[in-house]
Parts: C-alpha cells; structure tokens; sequence
C-alpha cells in the first residue's frame, strides 16, 4: 500500500472505486462524443466555439449521468461488510461488477454510434420505443451489423482497460462502520434528487445547430428524458390560447366552400361535406412507402437512377411535388393518412391509450359499403398496428396471412419483400372485388428499412444497401401496377402512392424541412388526367383530397384539406417530431417546444437551415398554436371518436348550388 493509500480516511479508501468509474465514463463519453462530431461531417462546422461547447456542457451532462449509473457500485461499496469486502472474494467481487459496468457503458457508447447514423441523433423516443420491440430491433441489428464481432471486441476492451486500470479498484477499507458509509450513500441520494429536479435534457439547446446540441447531451440521459417525455400533455408544456379562440381560430381555419359546419357550438369541429353530383364508388388503394423521400428521386434532383419507374409513372399520375409528411416516424405516417390531423405530442394515437372509434378515413368508406384493410408485411403487433387498425374501422392484414404454401420471394425480420406483400394485398383485393363490395386498402410495405436486404436478380445495386432497397421498392410497385393491371377491376382503382416519413430526419435546426419532403402519387389512367401539382401540402389533406376526387358528400372532422377546394394562399403543413410541433405556412415554420418556447425561421427547402424570423409572426404562432392545443385537448375529452350520426348520407349539392366535383376526375 503507498504512503497516499494509508494516509486515506477509511471512507475515501472504501469508495475510491467511484473515482475509476467516474473517469472511465467520462473517458468512454468524450470518446463517443468524438466519434458523433466526425459522424456529423459538414453538419456542425469547423468552428471552436462549437466544439468547446459540445464538450463542456456534454461534461456536464456526463457527470450528471455518472451519479445516476454510478448507483450499483455505491449500493456495493456501501453494503459489503468489510471482511467480506477486503477477501480475495470481495475483491473479484469488485471486478465483476467493474467489468460489467464497464462493458454496459461501452455497449451504450457503441450504440449511440448504431443510432446516430441511423438517425442523426442521440437517444431518444426512438430508443424508448425499439426497447419494447426487442425482436424485431435486435433482429434489424443481427441482419445489419457483425453483432458478434462487436460484442467479442467491446469483452476485450473491457479486459484490457481492468488489467490497465485494476490498481484503481483494489479493495481496501480502514476500518469503516456500516452508519459511516451510510452517510456517503445517503448523500449519494441527496444529489441524485437534486440533479433530477435542477437538470432537464432541454438545458443543453442553446445554440443554433441542432447536431451540436445533440453532441452537448448524454446518451443514457436522454434516453430516461425520452422515456419520461412520451406522454406530453400540450396545455402543461407548450403555449397555450384560450381554450374558446384556440377553437375559434381552428373553426375558422377548417372552413372550405364545399364544408358547412352542422352546429353553432363553439368547440365542435363536425362539416358537412358536400359535393355536386353523383358520387364515384371507385376502388382505392392507398400505398406508404416506409422511409421514401423526395430527394432519392431523379425528378427532384438524384443522378443515381434508382427510381427509374417512380420517376417515369410522374407523367401518368396526378402528381404533387410540394407535400411534407407529419413526422419522422412510421406511426406518424400512418395517423397523418388514417385519421388526417396534426400529430400530437409526445406517443402518436397509433400507440395511445383510449385510441379505439376515433374518427377515420375508413368509417368513411364503410359507410358506402366498401371492405376497409390495412394490410402489411411484417407482424402487425409492432406499434401497435393491429389493434389500433382492428378498432377503428379496418381489417387489419399482416405476415400471419400469408398462406404457409405461398412462395416467399425474401423476408427479413420486418416482414416479407414488397412484392409478396403486394401479392398479399391482390388477394384481398380479388376477394373482396369476388363479393361485389369496393375495397379500400391501406398498404405499409417495409423492405426500404435497414438491412436493406432484397430478393436477388431484381435490381443491379449491392443488396443490403440503402441504393438497393430503393431500387426494390421502385421495381416491385412497378410489378406491382403491371400485376393489378390484369385485374377486371384496374380500370376502377385509384392508386396512391406516397410515403411514411422520409429516410432521415437528421438536420442542423430542430425540424430540418427537407427531412419532411415526401412525394405523391395518385394514379387511375381512366379516370385521371396527369397533372403536377405545386402546391404546399401537408400529409393530412392526402386522403381528404381523395375523397373529394371521388365527390363524396359526407360528415368531417379532419383537419385535412381538399386540396382542389382550398382557395390559394391557406396552404400549411404539420412536420414536428414527438415534442417539437412544426407549422409550415408562406414560406415561414414556426416550431412550438416544451417549456412554451418556440422558435420561428424561414426554411431552405434544399438544406433544411432557416433564417430566423424577426420580430416573430405572432400570428402564425396563434395558429401553430390553435392547431395543435385543439387536436390535443379533442383526444384528451375523447371527442375525435366516431359518431352514430356520421353514417347518416349527407345529401350532395343540387346543381348550381356550390362545390362541383374536383376537376382531375373524369
């Protein structure tokens, strides 16, 4: 023992173990930062000021975290008694909770990096999310990455830093009581309660470039923020308006020529749509593409040539080049296309609780008697799927289908190749076209989705690359098309096409619009005249416009426009994350946050930078704002749901009264 050593109080000899693990984790954190910034590329720039930044106040973030992991190892030192402690037994003890601590944390920090390429942040909902689906997550992992290799080169990482740094875990103790070390315990606990109450994960963000307030945080720390953040209520966190002007401004804003609002009460949203003319009871069949965005395409910029079919059916197609998705995330995708409102904070309805009768798309469509299904590739219980489509008004349809003697072209471990999921969808279609009903199909494909694995023979690019499963997904709705196109009833289908989300969402600012720009598709060559709409358009008027395209008359309470109803210049679109609300209208996005912040730019649609907004548009903000406090405070009463009334027909127009039938339909 040297000098130093003896000289210790007892205390600082028992729990001298707390300085190695605090400088390993501060060690493993700088490393992981380190690693992010050179991830990061062009996204954080060459400049000091930023780097010290990310730096100091990750530090921060680290030590914070370090006294919340650091409570095993002080729950040990605390309550081992000294002759246990100080034998050979204690003391290998010691290195087998040191090894595994240290091996979780360099796992974490190797997975940070898994998810920041993946993503472009940190921890975050995301994580919280893929801890519940651990098959289907740890399954991607095994398809994407040599998990084996990792996980053998972290053991002997971790060997080799405890045979470096094992003088710093020697068990001594000179004599300490159990009330002693009490006392380190119980303050243990008084900063642990301190740190919970004064530090939030939003402290970090207070610079102008997201990726480096994402550098400033800590991986662990975000991923508990996250998980306590997943159920935001709006009127708690954000800024709020009354609640009769949030509902006045939103009546006002949902009004349209062809819309007539059945009452004179203030907080109810319930229009009459309605139209002249007979309706047109056509087939539709609605396809999200999972993580497909605008810019892989040729006509929006890539010189790749991996949309060859997408690119070329644009000409064929009623196509709309200027339309922002909802969110970042499939199940924001498909609330955005189901029920065509702006997307709440925090979890999305798909996964909410108390989300079943809500007011959909398909309650639309079954009223007039067609079969309403939701079909994908994969096990619909992921994100809850299948309940939530199964409770509000579809037939949910997944991998469970699929007949055990049908030929599965490839599978992965998110569900089986686009094509097989399509030739799924075409039974349904021929089944329910055989009972003399219209059908409605949502479909969900998942083959562009890490591992990026495809049927072999069907495109040219390395399989298991992003290049790949693009090219895939352009080819298999290309036979897919071709298939349908055989069909008696092609001729009365509406095809569209669009996309979930796109496939990153990482940016500079804190909703980078050019990770929202999606494209859509709306094709029936003997009913629609190719056109290409400019117009801004948000993810929630998809299906709206689609019903006016078909001119039905009936009861509304999206908050989706017909597009070819709307009078220029009320465009607006509704791209946020799960806790910052994004409202896109006349080139300005105004950003609702927790704490009532709120930030306002004026977004380049090409890097997704902004410029900020001086003074700030109050008038924006009130409608960002009226917006989401309405479509949040509507679930929470539990008024988004169907009603017995909304089956009632409503009575189209008498000519010359009003709306006509949109135009693009013949």
């Amino acid at each position: 023992m040297s000098a130093a050593d003896s000289s210790a109080s007892p205390l600082r000899q028992r729990f001298r173990p707390l300085w190695w693990l605090a400088f390993a984790y501060v060690a493993i954190g700088a490393i992981t930062r380190v690693a992010l910034l050179v991830m990061s590329g062009k996204g954080v720039p060459h400049n000091p000021l930023y780097w010290a930044y990310a730096f100091g106040v990750g530090l921060l973030y680290d030590l914070v975290t370090y006294i919340y992991i650091a409570w095993p190892l002080v729950l040990f030192l605390w309550l081992m008694p000294r002759r246990a402690y100080v034998s050979r037994a204690g003391q290998w003890a010691l290195y087998l909770l040191a090894a595994v601590l240290l091996y979780w944390l360099m796992f974490v920090g190797a997975s940070e990096l898994v998810f920041w390429n993946e993503f472009g942040t940190r921890f975050n909902f995301i994580a919280v999310d893929y801890l519940v689906y651990t098959t289907e997550v740890i399954g991607n992992i095994r398809e994407s990455y040599p998990l084996g290799r990792w996980l053998s080169l972290l053991a002997l990482a971790v060997l080799i830093a405890l045979l470096v740094s094992r003088r710093g875990l020697r068990t001594r103790d000179g004599g300490t009581r159990f009330w002693q070390r009490a006392k380190v315990a119980l303050v243990w606990l008084v900063l642990t309660v301190v740190t919970v109450a004064a530090f939030k994960g939003t402290l970090k963000d207070r610079t102008d470039n997201n990726f480096v307030n994402e550098l400033s945080g800590n991986g662990i720390y975000e991923f508990f923020a996250a998980f306590r953040s997943s159920h935001l209520e709006y009127s708690r966190f954000y800024t709020t308006l009354p609640g009769d002007q949030a509902y006045r401004d939103v009546r006002t804003m949902l009004k349209t020529p062809e819309a007539t609002f059945v009452s004179n009460d203030p907080r109810d949203l319930t229009r009459e749509i309605r139209h002249e003319g007979p309706e047109k009871r056509l087939n539709v069949v609605l396809i999200s593409i999972e993580s497909f965005s605008a810019d892989f395409m040729q006509t929006f910029g890539d010189d790749r040539g991996i949309t060859p079919n997408l690119d070329a059916l644009i000409d064929k197609s009623l196509f709309f080049d200027n339309l922002y998705a909802n969110g970042t995330r499939t199940v924001r995708g498909l609330e955005a296309l189901s029920l065509a409102i702006p997307p709440t904070p925090g979890d999305s309805l798909i996964k909410a609780h108390n989300n079943e009768d809500l007011f959909s798309v398909a309650n639309v469509f079954n009223a007039r008697g067609y079969q309403s299904d939701f079909v994908y590739g994969g096990y619909g219980y992921f994100d809850n799927m299948n309940y939530f489509f199964n409770h509000n008004g579809y037939r949910a349809v997944d991998r469970n289908d699929i007949n055990k003697d049908d030929p599965i072209h490839h599978e992965n471990v998110w569900g089986v190749a686009d094509e097989d999921l399509y030739t799924l969808a075409m039974r349904q279609m021929d089944s329910i076209h055989a009972q003399g009903k219209p059908f409605f199909l949502h479909i969900m494909t998942t083959s562009n989705h890490r591992p990026f694995t495809v049927p072999a023979g069907r495109v040219k690019e390395k399989n298991g690359t992003r290049e790949a499963a693009v090219a895939y997904t352009d080819w298999s709705i290309a036979d897919f098309l071709k298939r349908a196109a055989s069909k008696p009833y092609f001729d009365d289908t509406i095809f569209v096409i669009t996309a979930d989300h796109c496939a990153s969402s990482a940016g500079r600012t804190s909703v980078p619009i050019n990770r929202y720009h999606i494209p859509l598709w709306i094709y029936a060559p003997k009913h629609i005249q190719p056109q290409r709409v400019h117009r801004l358009m948000a993810q929630i008027d998809i299906m709206p416009t689609v019903l006016g395209m078909l001119n039905f008359s009936y009861r509304s309470r999206f908050f989706g426009y017909d597009l070819f109803q709307l009078e220029p210049g009320r465009e607006r679109a509704f791209p946020a994350t799960y806790e910052k609300l994004g409202y896109l209208r006349d080139d300005v996005l105004t950003v609702l946050e927790p704490q009532r912040k709120l930030e306002q730019m004026r977004p380049d649609y090409e890097t997704g930078d902004g410029t900020p907004v001086q003074p700030v548009d109050r008038a924006k903000v009130d409608e960002a704002t009226a917006y989401y406090q309405v479509a949040a405070d509507l679930y929470k009463l539990r008024q988004l749901g169907k009603r017995p009334e909304d089956n009632t027909p409503v009575q189209p127009l008498q000519a010359g009264q009003g709306s006509g039938a949109t135009p693009v339909l013949h």
